[in-house]
């Protein structure tokens, strides 16, 4: 599955700097290419997109073979499947002092980490993708037990928490920043 993942972040990207739209990856996959290897199997692959952009998205992807995942209400965020591969898209505003901020579902409104945007891009092999900061990739795994707290921390979480500390103090990717990518933020 590793492989059709990693296809399909290249297809997002390609689908994102065709329609001029802001992705960033999370998660595991933020973590991974962050480092510049795939670390653990992946559920699925999680991103951030601008809620002005996702009907855009969803029908540019919907275009090329993706389905709704019918069990995740779209006003929360768009889940996407095809195959056995899965895309998940968080929703991104706006608030009226521009800070970057949760841009649907219960959350919607609350600000999230400053500069979460701001870092440089992550690269596995010569895949180059934009990823939220590593120091909010590091505070939503800590935090998640706390916001939620009938989701408990998880050993998977302990573990990408210990890479990425470690890894603070390093470039992004095997060799040093990835060049800076031509998607749009």
């Amino acid at each position: 599955m590793e492989g059709r993942q990693v296809g399909a972040i290249g297809e997002v990207l390609e689908v994102a700097l065709e329609g001029g739209m802001g992705v960033w990856l999370r998660g595991g996959w933020a973590m991974d290419f962050h480092l510049g290897e795939v670390t653990r199997p992946h559920l699925d692959v999680d991103w951030y997109c601008w809620r002005d952009d996702v009907d855009r998205l969803s029908a540019a992807l919907l275009g090329r073979g993706w389905r709704v995942d019918p069990r995740v209400p779209v006003d929360t965020q768009l889940d996407l499947l095809r195959d056995d591969v899965e895309l998940s898209f968080a929703y991104l505003a706006r608030d009226a002092s521009g800070r970057v901020v949760v841009g649907g579902g219960p959350w919607a409104g609350t600000p999230l980490p400053e500069g979460m945007l701001d870092g440089p891009p992550g690269r596995i092999g010569d895949l180059t993708a934009p990823i939220i900061s590593v120091a909010a990739q590091i505070e939503f795994k800590e935090m998640y037990p706390i916001w939620m707290p009938q989701r408990p921390r998880r050993s998977k979480d302990v573990a990408d928490i210990a890479r990425l500390r470690a890894a603070a103090t390093r470039p992004a990717g095997p060799t040093g920043p990835a060049a800076p990518p031509p998607y749009p933020g």
